[in-house]
């Protein structure tokens, strides 16, 4: 399986997030650091995402609760109820990832390291994700280091 690297503009599109558990509130915090045009749906939605402000409803998932939404991410668990989301959603031109399941999902995201106008992304096509966070957190390290360095130096 092989991933292109991309940047996609998510600015003024919809994301929903299908799943109302712990992968999906980690997705949810990952995906607001680039976008608030966010809805989670689940059947049951955990409290932290009721109290992070996101936009959510509970209720059973339908073919219909796609119209709308332009980037799709599913998070509930189910391989049965995910590949099935997976088809209506591909029915639809709709691109979708599935957590935990690269060869379910249209795109992966990669481990991300953003700050204000610079993002690092490092991806491994879904095969060693452990390893590619640990590069993100040293490239993060190095960044935010040579940063400190450049503002010492303007100090003195």
């Amino acid at each position: 399986m092989q991933y292109l690297p991309i940047s996609l503009k998510i600015e003024g599109k919809k994301v929903l997030i299908i799943g109302g558990g712990n992968v999906a509130l980690h997705k949810m915090k990952l995906l607001r650091r680039f976008t608030a045009e966010i809805m989670v749906i689940g059947k049951q939605v955990d409290k932290q995402i009721k109290d992070a402000g996101c936009r959510y409803r509970e209720q059973e998932y339908s073919p219909s609760i796609l119209d709308g939404y332009d980037l799709i991410y599913v998070c509930t668990g189910n391989r049965e109820l995910n590949c099935r989301i997976k088809q209506d959603a591909n029915k639809k031109g709709l691109l979708v990832n599935v957590a935990d399941d690269p060869g379910l999902s249209d795109f992966v995201s990669p481990a991300i390291y953003k700050n204000k106008n610079m993002t690092v992304a490092v991806g491994s096509d879904a095969k060693d994700v452990k390893q590619a966070i640990k590069l993100r957190n040293r490239i993060k390290e190095m960044l935010e280091n040579d940063q400190k360095s450049q503002d010492i130096q303007q100090k003195i």
